[in-house]
């Protein structure tokens, strides 16, 4: 029996593996996708197994994690609900956990075709470094010891958070979705650099290392940006004439526009 069974090898299930493999936990991990492949080469690299299909997974596991989009999540749970039945039939415990945002649970349940033990995660890509943000609700028949005992198992991932499903998509859309729009600005304050003179591989180190920097005094004492933006902010300073202008264009505003815009999407997504 493995521990954890992965249906889906996408960006969001190859972080999760890499964080278990980098846990000490890859052995314990069973994967399965469409392209069986990229499975193959996902098992190679961090330890695992890779399975001949979804059912193996879902027979194999004790915690099935379904790494697919939601749009496919209904084909996928068909497939494998006979093999689910019967092992609920056979007192075999398992839990499904899915990473589709916007599918609740009780409709995650509804296409699995009975009401399973089911915890929903939103994790996002840097889970594969350790510096990930998961977010976690648990439904009902599910022991908080199951979910402790998951979270164990994905430790290395990073930091875990426990919220009501309603917070779900709009706490899974901020998480998930802000790496890519941090690599934008990321990618667009190395191109300032680059036009100011400084080298393109330098600007890149500069830039994402700051980034990374500020974020992590955000979180360090869970200090408020607006301060310690103003502690960068000397009277009549280059750093002041940059916040105008990035004021000036909008930034804040798009920021939040962008959250607004990805978390309709996210409901439109999950039906």
């Amino acid at each position: 029996m493995f521990q954890l069974g992965f249906i889906g090898t996408g960006s969001m299930a190859s972080a999760l593996v890499t964080a278990a493999a980098a846990g000490g936990h890859g052995g314990e991990c069973l994967l399965s996708n469409r392209t069986q492949a990229k499975a193959q080469a996902l098992a190679a690299r961090c330890g695992c197994t890779a399975a001949a299909s979804n059912e193996e997974v879902a027979r194999s596991a004790r915690f099935i994690l379904l790494g697919v989009k939601p749009n496919m999540l209904g084909g996928v749970l068909a497939g494998i609900a006979h093999i689910l039945e019967e092992r609920r039939a056979e007192g075999d415990e398992f839990v499904l956990v899915s990473m589709a945002a916007g599918v609740t649970i009780k409709s995650l349940q509804s296409m699995a075709g009975g009401a399973y033990p089911t915890v929903r995660i939103l994790p996002n890509t840097p889970c594969a470094i350790g510096r990930g943000m998961v977010l976690v609700t648990a439904g009902d028949g599910v022991q908080p010891a199951q979910t402790d005992e998951l979270c164990a198992l994905l430790a290395a991932a990073g930091r875990f958070d426990f919220v009501d499903e309603e917070l779900m998509d709009a706490g899974g859309t901020i998480a998930g979705c802000t790496p890519a729009w941090a690599y934008l600005f990321i990618e667009g304050l190395a191109d300032g650099a680059v036009e100011a003179g400084v080298p393109r591989a330098k600007a890149m180190e500069y830039a994402a290392q700051a980034v990374l920097g500020a974020a992590a005094m955000c979180l360090e004492d869970g200090a408020h940006p607006g301060p310690l933006k103003d502690a960068v902010c000397s009277p009549g300073g280059s750093t002041i004439a940059g916040v105008h202008a990035l004021e000036r264009a909008g930034v804040r505003g798009a920021a939040m526009d962008a959250v607004k815009a990805a978390f309709d999407r996210t409901r439109e997504l999950g039906g």
